[in-house]
């Protein structure tokens, strides 16, 4: 609209503007506004951003005269003017979204130099040389940001004259070394361009906004945000702030820091500075920064003002911050504060340690570890007693460990993921481009950099194993190797990285599972003290029940019985089972398979001493136990073929016949769950006599179990009403038997839209409801999730034609609405009936939070997302609170 602010100042702002400044122009108005030695400067905000895409990516006229006016005013406050031949102004041009997007975007720097400019910066600062490198840096930065020349080319004009002058790396060249470099590079842009580079600084501020704005559809912006779920409509803003220089000599340099320990938590100044340096040289990786502890020795003054602002910061935003700084000349600027990035274990320590210290409460501190990140506990490391063959040690920039096959390039690394191999991305740096091979990637190598690199950020981020700066191997990625001394590594041979301890290894290794840190154990119990919500584990077996029970699980929410009809030493008893001709056969081999059922029933049960356990009754149809209907035919063929027409041809057949008659057009939707059961009974009764003839056995042992029977794939009241009967049946034999009181629980899977919409009427033969949202998720879409996964889904998530995939996160629009009919027709005819989820958004925190807001009593899950589950939570309950 007409007339609207577009343009604001550093001292017009502040941290509650993120979604308009941006994090990080909100966070320098913030900083401006506490008096911290920030350079001055002015935002343009994200609304900017969407009206140049709405007017067909343009910058409006009434936009540049704001940009003018707060042009002038920063002019001001800095004492200089932009384009002034005797004390030129000179700016940095960065992006800045609400959501922290590292990398994604572009920056320019040194903006306004020229070739009259340059001169008065030579003046200036007394040295020739710097003002030359600062003018090539720009004209570099601007060939690619704005021009879109390639990165390369201005690189390889860099090598060719560093060669010319014999001088090993470019800060060695003299001013002369430099003069050809920026001719090179003005030829280079008029070559590619058709134009000669602009000489006017205010023209080269308005294309520079513009190229920064249309940073935020680059393709790894657009890949980052789908990865981390941002959305596309944010836009992001552009900072312009008045340039400081860290390339001024020895008493100047810049740096990256973190308040804490990114990797550990550990409460330490943690980060890495260059002398004579600009900013893009520590983030880039284009050098190996040093400790940010050599602050201490060379310019300790700086190191101890330094110390107090990360201690101001960190107090004032209530969490560790990831801070840029620059010193240009014995004096401390301060360019951008946001919340540090952090691995998982950092996550739990940190928060922990802020409650420990009183700078923040427990409540808070639970909202500051995202729940999907505790994954990365649960990690594999490398036993170090194996027998190890270490290649090199590089930084340790994001831990955990991997194997694979070494590639160099990340396009090779996303296809060989996608053919089903694990490699390990091995470069001399990653750059933002590279974000799609480190995604496929199991873990990253880079020969350059430090542990803020670009790769070790995302790394961390995506909670994969990185090593950087391991300046030991050399790497050719045209000849497909890297060599460590006399030793040579081919593309396609496998490494093992450590993360945690920068080591890489030859081969693969084996790797242990990890153990959970005290401050772990106390996050999740403060999660405990504030849920509502229960957490199960889907469990199979006595191992995953053991497991799931070590994370914190409240019980079982599924146990599918299927899969122990898959063990090989009854999976023929259970095919001769589905083959029988009588029912006097059938009836022979589940008596057959009763002790066996049994057995793991009393496993399992055992495992989940005092607690729910929710086994499911047979759910899958009985062709998926019998071989394949196409092997079968090719060996009845086959068989033929070789003249073998006596009885082994004859029992070939008589399988094909029966696997035939079974095979259905789409079996989902056919022959399973509760109709299996109505149809063969028995099959249902053996089940629940091995669950009830457990409970006897265990009893007998003193334990107390509390088995839950539930009927999968209920549509009709009237299923549920005959499946009950049959079941409770089966329980009173048993009873009478065994002499033994059978207290029991019957329900019924919740995993079709028609039971959603009659749950009144089911909940009438129903202690409890589990929502099977895998298969509601399924019949509501008309998906099949294995077809829709693999040929369409994956376009419709990118195309925005659905927010996520909705296998997993869980659909509120459709499945959800389903849920909430089913939840409050349930407990109209049957108030405080017990619902849980157990499909696999019982895991996943928006999904989690969802549930809770639909008054769930539990969430299950798998064992290994458990932890997940009970803060996610905990963080609903907090969230609905705000």
């Amino acid at each position: 609209m007409s007339g609207d602010k577009k343009v604001y100042m550093f001292n017009e702002g502040n941290a509650g503007m993120k979604k308009l400044l941006g994090g990080k122009g909100a966070n320098l108005a913030e900083m401006t506004r506490l008096n911290l030695p920030v350079p001055p400067g002015f935002t343009v905000t994200t609304e900017a951003c969407n009206d140049y895409y709405r007017q067909g990516e343009i910058l409006s006229e009434e936009l540049k005269v704001q940009v003018a006016s707060a042009l002038r005013e920063l002019e001001k406050q800095a004492g200089k003017t932009l384009g002034n031949t005797d004390n030129p102004l000179l700016l940095s041009v960065r992006s800045g979204a609400y959501y922290s997007m590292p990398g994604m975007m572009d920056t320019i720097l040194n903006l306004g130099l020229n070739d009259s400019t340059v001169e008065a910066l030579s003046s200036a600062t007394g040295s020739r040389a710097f003002a030359l490198d600062c003018y090539r840096r720009f004209l570099q930065m601007y060939g690619d940001v704005v021009l879109k020349i390639e990165h390369n080319s201005f690189e390889r004009a860099l090598d060719a004259v560093t060669k010319t002058f014999k001088v090993q790396k470019s800060r060695q060249l003299t001013p002369e070394g430099w003069e050809r470099v920026v001719e090179r590079y003005k030829q280079i842009i008029e070559k590619e361009n058709g134009k000669v580079f602009p000489q006017d600084p205010y023209e080269q501020l308005i294309h520079a906004i513009s190229a920064v704005f249309a940073s935020w559809n680059n393709p790894r912006a657009i890949v980052y945000r789908r990865l981390n779920q941002i959305p596309d409509d944010l836009g992001t803003a552009v900072n312009i702030q008045a340039m400081v220089f860290g390339n001024l000599g020895e008493d100047s340099g810049t740096g990256v820091a973190f308040t804490r320990n990114p990797s550990t938590g550990e409460k330490q100044l943690y980060g890495e500075f260059l002398f004579n340096s600009q900013g893009e040289d520590v983030v880039a990786g284009i050098r190996t920064p040093l400790p940010i502890a050599v602050l201490q020795e060379k310019l300790p003054g700086i190191y101890e003002q330094f110390g107090s602002i990360c201690d101001t910061l960190e107090k004032h935003y209530l969490d560790m911050q990831d801070i840029e700084l620059t010193v240009e000349k014995g004096r401390l600027y301060i360019l951008q504060t946001r919340n540090g990035k952090r691995t998982a274990q950092a996550a739990v320590k940190v928060a922990v340690d802020l409650v420990a210290e009183g700078i923040c409460t427990k409540e808070e501190a639970l909202l500051k570890v995202d729940p999907s990140q505790l994954v990365q506990l649960l990690h594999q490391r490398i036993d170090l007693s194996a027998d190890l063959t270490v290649l090199a040690e590089g930084l340790p920039a994001s831990p955990g460990a991997a194997s694979g096959k070494v590639v160099f390039d990340a396009n090779v690394a996303e296809k060989k993921h996608q053919e089903g191999e694990k490699v390990i991305l091995v470069r001399s740096e990653t750059t933002p481009d590279d974000i799609h091979g480190i995604v496929a990637a199991q873990g990253v190598l880079t020969g350059r950099g430090g542990m803020t690199s670009h790769a070790a950020v995302v790394a961390r981020g995506m909670g994969k194993p990185c090593i950087s700066g391991c300046e030991a191997i050399k790497i050719d990625p045209q000849a497909g190797l890297f060599q460590v001394g006399d030793r040579v590594i081919t593309e396609g041979e496998v490494i093992s990285i450590d993360g945690t301890t920068g080591r890489v290894y030859y081969g693969e290794v084996p790797l242990i599972p990890p153990k959970l840190s005290p401050e772990f154990k106390l996050l999740l119990s403060w999660a405990d003290e504030v849920r509502v919500l229960r957490v199960r584990a889907n469990a199979d077996t006595p191992r995953d029940a053991l497991k799931a029970r070590e994370f914190g699980a409240e019980g079982i929410g599924l146990c599918r019985t299927e899969h122990m009809f898959l063990e090989q030493d009854r999976l023929p008893v259970v095919q001769e089972m589905i083959l029988a001709e009588t029912k006097e056969e059938r009836n022979a081999a589940l008596a057959r398979l009763l002790p066996m059922q049994q057995g793991d029933f009393e496993q399992i049960l055992r495992e989940m001493e005092g607690l729910p356990t929710t086994i499911r009754l047979l759910d899958p149809p009985l062709h998926e136990f019998l071989p394949n209907l196409e092997e079968l035919l090719v060996e009845v063929a086959c068989t033929k073929e070789r003249g073998e027409m006596g009885e082994v041809l004859q029992e070939k057949e008589t399988l094909l016949k029966k696997v035939r008659s079974l095979t259905e057009f789409n079996p989902m939707l056919g022959h399973r769950g509760c109709r299996l059961g109505l149809v063969f009974p028995e099959i249902y009764r053996m089940q629940v006599r091995a669950i009830c003839q457990a409970v006897v056995s265990l009893r007998k042992e003193g334990l107390e179990v509390k088995p839950e029977i539930m009927i999968p794939l209920v549509g009709h009241p009237n299923e549920l009403e005959r499946m009950r009967e049959i079941v409770k049946d089966e329980i009173a034999r048993v009873a009478e038997e065994t002499g033994t009181e059978m207290s029991y629980s019957i329900g019924t899977m919740i995993e079709l839209p028609r039971a959603c919409v009659t749950a009144g009427e089911i909940a009438r033969h129903a202690d409890f409801f589990s929502f099977g949202t895998n298969d509601l998720t399924q019949t509501t879409f008309g998906f099949s999730r294995d077809d829709a996964e693999g040929k369409f889904l994956p376009f419709y998530v990118q195309q925005k034609i659905l927010p996520d995939n909705p296998f997993m996160v869980l659909d509120r629009e459709g499945v959800g609405k389903l849920m909430s009919l089913a939840v409050a027709a349930g407990r109209e005819t049957k108030p405080g009936l017990k619902m849980g989820i157990c499909g696999e958004h019982g895991g996943e925190p928006q999904s989690i939070e969802f549930c809770h807001s639909l008054g769930l009593d539990y969430v299950s899950c798998s064992p290994f997302r458990v932890a997940i589950a009970r803060l996610a939570a905990a963080q609903a309950v907090l969230k609905m609170k705000q």
